[in-house]
């Protein structure tokens, strides 16, 4: 009986010990952090690539073979200076077979011009002639007859002699490209063609070299279509490259700039022979938009085809209240309002309605509903309470 009533008292004691755990409210712990200043930014990220801001593909006109290249890829060039010598037999000897037909056009029009004068004086003679009844009629038509063709022959050896020059001064240009000169200053910073390679410019112009100015960039960014709204043209800008992590003193090099452009279409896309055949799939692609900038280059530290990796600030506050984004509850009927706990002085959350300005991915500009130091809270946890007679 006493072991009963002991078993007894014991199960009355637990029964009363899990009342009183479920009774007692949960213990909670807030995690909170400091409304402090900082700057915050709302910004566009996106990948880029640079190119020279002003370039030119330098090419071939004539066909031929390069005799000689006086210029290497990072080479230096000024404007008229002479870059390759295109071996020029075939177009000088055009050029010479067409002043020696020159030559003959024009000897023929001294031998015509001269049978014109004959023929004139035939005429002035046979008219004279006539007015003293001592020629037929038939004798004087035909010294006019004679007359007017010469002078026929002549205004055609004439246009023949003016078709001829116009033939010869396009072939002397095409000689004169046989040496390909600078068109601008610049450096070379690609050569697509060597000493003894034949070129053909029938159908189209073969590139041998490119010169650029490396004095000026231009950063050629892919903008994803959920973002491209919200650039626009002026819109402050700053890139890094993977080169730029360090610039001597520890601290990431940023080349700042403003948006030139942005491109109303996306770039063009090339299709194969067998797609272009082929039903048309679902578009899976995302789909991006071209921003250009530019950026000075005066020190040639950005390099043709480097990877720049930009940031388009949309919207900014230097020396803003920042609270984390992840503090804020928007508010339904409220916009640019938003719904926020703060510690008071005993520890207890407080309900705060407050005015939110600049957003970036982590945090919030907050111009109205709080001050500086005062702790917002970002979460809690909540774990059940041991009374105090069950702390040992």
């Amino acid at each position: 009986m006493k072991w009963r009533a002991l078993g007894a008292a014991l199960a009355v004691a637990g029964v009363a010990v899990a009342a009183a755990l479920l009774l007692l409210p949960p213990e909670v712990r807030y995690e909170t952090e400091a409304v402090r200043r900082q700057p915050v930014q709302d910004t566009v990220t996106a990948i880029g690539t640079l190119q020279p801001r002003q370039y030119v593909d330098v090419g071939a006109q004539v066909s031929g073979q390069v005799r000689r290249l006086h210029v290497a890829a990072g080479d230096a060039v000024r404007r008229g200076q002479l870059l390759v010598e295109i071996d020029p037999s075939v177009q000088q000897a055009t050029v010479d077979a067409g002043r020696a037909q020159l030559d003959g056009l024009r000897a023929q029009l001294a031998e015509q011009e001269a049978l014109h004068r004959l023929a004139a004086q035939q005429m002035a003679r046979q008219r004279q002639m006539a007015a003293e009844e001592a020629t037929r009629a038939e004798d004087v038509q035909g010294a006019e007859a004679e007359l007017a063709v010469r002078a026929a022959r002549i205004a055609q050896l004439r246009a023949q002699i003016a078709q001829t020059r116009a033939t010869q001064r396009a072939d002397e240009a095409r000689l004169g490209y046989t040496r390909i000169f600078a068109p601008m200053d610049g450096t070379v910073v690609g050569v697509d063609a060597r000493e003894g390679q034949t070129l053909n410019a029938t159908y189209q112009t073969p590139r041998i070299l490119r010169i650029a100015d490396l004095g000026g960039m231009t950063v050629w960014t892919e903008v994803s279509e959920a973002d491209v709204r919200r650039v626009r043209s002026g819109m402050a800008v700053w890139f890094t490259t993977l080169g730029s992590d360090s610039i001597g003193d520890g601290a990431e090099r940023r080349w700042r700039s403003r948006v030139r452009q942005v491109l109303p279409a996306p770039p063009l896309q090339e299709k194969s022979a067998e797609s272009a055949g082929a039903a048309a799939a679902p578009a899976t692609k995302a789909v991006t938009y071209t921003v250009l900038f530019d950026v000075d280059n005066a020190d040639g530290a950005l390099m043709p085809q480097m990877t720049a990796q930009a940031v388009f600030l949309v919207a900014g506050a230097e020396d803003a209240l920042a609270v984390p984004l992840a503090a804020l509850q928007p508010v339904a009927d409220a916009p640019g309002q938003a719904a926020a706990r703060v510690l008071d002085a005993q520890g207890r959350p407080e309900a705060r309605r407050v005015r939110v300005g600049v957003r970036s991915r982590h945090l919030a500009e907050v111009s109205e509903g709080l001050k500086e130091g005062e702790r917002i809270v970002t979460g809690e946890t909540r774990r059940p309470r041991t009374p105090k007679w069950l702390q040992w």
